[in-house]
């Protein structure tokens, strides 16, 4: 049978875990500090420890670091949840980090994983992948670092990081450098959906639940049985679902549509926000609870600026992929390196990887180019054009006025608006709505 110590101050949740892990097939040793904790293991290596961060006479870390247990699979608990203890902590080895209260679900599929677990982690994953995660700066050199940390246990992600830096690719990094990487990678776009089906889309539905429903329907949380789910844009989702979803990942369990019947979800949720999660809480777009349960271990994706010469090595794959594609043999010509080199970039990744292909269209063999063409790109995006915002502006005011400046400025032309500020058609949409636009150009006197 394998062997558990639980290093806890608290003798209740002791002998809660205890009891649990009893019952899962474990031989149980407690601890209530870190003296009692390494005569415990002096007594007998645990196959799994989980260890408290804060101890009455120590830090669990320390205790960790100072310990040699390399068969041993660690699950750090903390009452005191920040983004440094959450890195710390994986930095160990850590396959998993509860956070206090402990969910009485996670914790019984946190034991049952690891009780048929290797001793060195969970399953590896793909060999390829950070394939799509392209530069060598400090910045993601960094970040695969955090990847590769993450990866193997089943904490949550929160990817934090402007419009076009590629939340959607260190999400899949992430899904393939896990156990689950031979199970579904589904991601959706929260701003994209519709309000009145998102609830659907996510956790499916039953024949006859509402007008239209002529079929069983089964969601995202089905579909991705064994995988990984990736929620961009998690600040539009409405307060009734955020709701939902919270509940979803504090019990592991959910219903579809039109039906009592709850199902076991078994799926690694990623989310992602091109805003400031804290602001959105702030703001009432983003539930408090929710925002602590999905940000386990939150990344910052870094923006294109703070890449070094990164552009240039994602300029040389986009134009090589195009090469490769269209049989052709075209290269940068030295001011166009210059100019890429030297420009900041607002649009990261999905503006470079769009200039490179518009370049690629209209250049013979060579891509001449120096920073006239990205004056003439910004002169015809309105980056020119400023509006001003007192001091002491709400946010959400301020946030109206330049959503409303930069639709007049693209001449009520929504798409074009949309992508400038780096958000979904759909957020733009139902910002405009909550703003009364009735017709591009035009705003009511509500």
């Amino acid at each position: 049978m394998p062997h558990l110590l639980v290093v806890e101050d608290d003798l209740a949740v002791r002998d809660l875990v205890a009891e649990i892990a009893a019952e899962d097939g474990y031989t149980v040793a407690q601890a209530a500090d870190v003296r009692q904790a390494r005569i415990q293991i002096d007594r007998q290596k645990p196959d799994v420890m989980l260890l408290d961060m804060k101890l009455p006479d120590g830090n669990g870390i320390e205790l960790w670091k100072n310990t040699d247990l390399p068969n041993t699979q660690l699950v750090f608990m903390t009452a005191h949840s920040s983004v440094d203890s959450a890195i710390e902590a994986l930095r160990c080895g850590a396959v998993d980090y509860l956070l206090k209260p402990v969910s009485l679900r996670r914790l019984r599929g946190v034991l049952g994983e690891l009780k048929t677990a290797p001793a060195q982690g969970l399953t590896s994953g793909a060999p390829d992948c950070f394939s799509k995660m392209v530069g060598h700066s400090r910045a993601m050199q960094l970040l695969c670092a955090h990847i590769e940390k993450v990866a193997p246990t089943q904490a949550t992600v929160l990817l934090v990081g402007e419009s076009g830096t590629g939340k959607e690719l260190a999400a899949e990094a992430i899904h393939l450098a896990s156990a689950r990487h031979q199970q579904p990678f589904m991601p959706i776009n929260c701003g994209a959906i519709s309000s009145n089906l998102i609830e659907s889309e996510l956790f499916g539905h039953e024949k006859g639940s509402f007008t239209g429903a002529d079929r069983q329907h089964k969601g995202y949380f089905e579909r991705a049985c064994g995988g990984t789910l990736f929620l961009d844009e998690i600040t539009e989702m409405s307060m009734d679902l955020q709701v939902r979803l919270l509940r979803v990942l504090e019990t592991g369990r959910f219903m579809r549509v039109g039906t009592h019947e709850e199902i076991a979800a078994d799926v690694r949720v990623i989310a992602a926000t091109n805003r400031d999660p804290e602001q959105a809480v702030s703001s009432g777009a983003l539930r408090e609870d929710l925002y602590h349960r999905l940000s386990v271990f939150p990344l910052v994706l870094p923006p294109l600026r703070e890449r070094e010469d990164d552009v240039l090595l994602l300029a040389g794959y986009f134009l090589d992929e195009l090469n490769l594609e269209g049989g052709t043999t075209k290269i940068f010509a030295p001011e166009a390196l210059k100019a890429m080199r030297d420009y900041s970039w607002p649009g990261n990744i999905r503006e470079l990887r769009n200039y490179v292909y518009r370049s690629y269209i209209l250049a013979d063999d060579v891509i001449a180019g120096d920073f006239n063409s990205f004056e003439l790109e910004a002169h015809s995006a309105g980056w020119g054009s400023e509006i001003l915002v007192p001091v002491g502006v709400p946010l959400a005011e301020a946030n109206r006025q330049l959503i409303l400046a930069t639709l007049k400025q693209c001449g009520g032309a929504k798409k074009a608006a949309a992508e400038m500020l780096g958000i979904s058609l759909k957020t733009l949409y139902n910002r405009l709505d909550e703003y009364g636009v009735e017709e591009p150009g035009r705003v009511s006197s509500r």
